[in-house]
């Protein structure tokens, strides 16, 4: 058996020694934890903070006045919406031919103006339809207004902006059609047809569509001779300026 070259180091013996370091370790944890809860337990509570608020104190002064119904357009909105349509002028005849009864307009009345009202009919439920008042008067032998109101929910979505602005596009797209903007509104639009339909006493027609708030405004014209933008804008506007 060969022996060992001289001077080289010999080799450690490993076990208990690292055994003994490694529990005495374990043990130090142990207590130092252990201690840090003895500590802990012996010391008083903290108090949390309290969950009330503190009492705040009134204001001085009487209370604001609430706002009128001219001020509130909530209010408004929210009561006999024909009050808010346009008054038969003077000296004009009110309408017999308009659909509903007392001003007021069914869902199923207003959706057969539509050119499919089985269509029509299931697009107002899913917009949420609430209400339609309607009015109108005869000026004369050749000159019609109908003015329409019709309020929806809006939980969902704002159908009244959405079914103006689908006008706005089906009437540009007509021929002979001009539009405008109607005075203090920021998308509604008078629309003047220049071409005249085939047959019928007032062949000559203009209409306006606008909305302010859950309430979209349809207005028409029809006349034995051609309606002016003036005529139809002051219609448009003074109608809006009452929402």
């Amino acid at each position: 058996m060969p022996e060992a070259p001289q001077g080289a180091p010999r080799a450690r013996r490993r076990g208990r020694t690292g055994l003994l370091v490694a529990t005495a370790a374990v043990l130090g944890a142990v207590a130092g934890t252990c201690t840090g809860y003895l500590i802990q337990a012996g010391r008083e509570p903290t108090r949390l903070p309290s969950l009330s608020q503190p009492a705040l104190e009134r204001a001085k002064g009487p209370a604001p006045e609430p706002l009128s119904a001219a001020q509130d357009r909530r209010a408004r909105t929210d009561g006999d919406l024909r009050e808010l349509l346009l008054p038969t002028p003077r000296g004009a005849k009110d309408a017999q031919w308009l659909q509903g009864g007392d001003g007021w307009m069914s869902m199923a009345e207003y959706a057969s103006y539509f050119e499919k009202p089985n269509e029509g009919f299931e697009g107002l439920i899913s917009d949420e339809f609430r209400r339609a008042a309607v009015t109108g008067w005869q000026v004369g032998d050749g000159y019609v207004v109908e003015v329409r109101l019709i309020q929806f929910r809006q939980e969902e979505q704002a159908a009244a902006s959405v079914r103006a602005e689908d006008a706005r596009y089906w009437r540009e797209e007509e021929r002979g059609t001009r539009s405008w903007l109607i005075p203090g509104t920021e998308t509604g639009r008078v629309y003047v047809h220049s071409r005249p339909t085939a047959g019928g006493e007032t062949p000559y027609g203009a209409e306006a569509m606008a909305w302010r708030g859950d309430i979209l405004m349809e207005l028409w014209v029809s006349s034995a001779t051609p309606v002016s933008k003036a005529t139809i804008t002051d219609l448009a506007r003074r109608q809006m300026e009452r929402l």
